[in-house]
């Protein structure tokens, strides 16, 4: 586990090798089959050297969530396990993590008329912001771990706070179910200033890979919640004409580190091990 490009897909095969083990993907948006340059999938090269799971397994169009995740990672263990000594999983998706690793307690059922009040709030001026600032009072974990600008997210997280009178985090955290075999995670990180150019760099790459186009054939299917992330909605609404390419690319860029940064504070109380047997040294991008 780690913060996006910080070198976890080159690690994990390494391991893969020394346990003999296949990959398991745990980001929630490599799962998507028409996802690719802008969720830095695995290149086919990559894949090749293990068998992977939860890579383009997943069609944007349907709603996927961490429950889904819990569920369908746990079959495939339970599959996998008679085979293998270790299995190993990758990603960095903090709350798909939690939910494999201590269980996910089922939201409250959705209330359409709160919901629809949240909506209206949202579309207001300043709406939006003030619904972000109200989820930051009832709720500053999930204000800190949330990405603020997945519109969806945080009105989700506002409406169960509301409607239960708990934080939204109570429900990914407050049942650890039992699980039959042990585990231990593994953080990776890097200086700050060596991650955020490499997330430049990999940005520029990106956008030479041809991410422009990937996000013009997606840009129909823009109010997606699998598309409410980084890289494509900066260039959705450059396609609006809200702000120039120059712009779209530096914001990318920005939202990346900001993204980068919410997952290393998710992932504070991780212990940082650089002497791990398993971790050998990643080449730089």
């Amino acid at each position: 586990m780690g913060p996006t490009c910080v070198g976890k897909t080159a690690q994990s095969l390494t391991i893969a090798r020394l346990l003999q083990s296949p990959v398991i993907n745990c980001d929630s948006r490599q799962i998507y089959k028409e996802l690719k340059i802008g969720v830095a999938r695995p290149t086919e090269n990559e894949l090749s050297q293990a068998k992977h799971y939860f890579i383009a397994s997943h069609t944007i169009h349907q709603t996927y969530s961490a429950g889904d995740y819990e569920r369908e990672a746990w079959e495939l263990v339970m599959r996998l396990a008679p085979s293998h000594e270790y299995l190993l999983m990758v990603g960095g998706s903090g709350f798909y993590i939690d939910a494999f690793v201590g269980g996910i307690d089922h939201m409250p059922p959705s209330d359409p008329g709160l919901r629809e009040e949240l909506a209206r709030r949202a579309e207001q001026p300043e709406g939006y912001e003030s619904l972000q600032n109200q989820l930051k009072e009832m709720d500053p974990v999930t204000w800190a771990r949330i990405d603020l600008a997945n519109k969806r997210r945080v009105l989700r997280a506002v409406e169960v706070c509301l409607s239960s009178g708990k934080p939204y985090h109570y429900f990914l955290t407050n049942t650890q179910k039992k699980r039959p075999y042990e585990i231990e995670k593994i953080m990776m990180d890097r200086p700050r200033e060596v991650l955020y150019e490499r997330i430049d760099r990999r940005v520029e790459r990106m956008m030479d890979e041809g991410l422009m186009e990937e996000a013009r054939r997606l840009y129909p299917y823009k109010e997606l919640p699998a598309l409410q992330t980084v890289g494509y909605r900066e260039l959705f609404a450059h396609f609006d004409g809200e702000y120039s390419y120059s712009e779209a690319l530096r914001l990318i860029k920005r939202n990346t580190r900001r993204y980068a940064k919410r997952q290393l504070t998710y992932w504070r109380d991780v212990p940082r091990r650089e002497d791990h047997p398993l971790l050998r040294p990643v080449p730089s991008l």
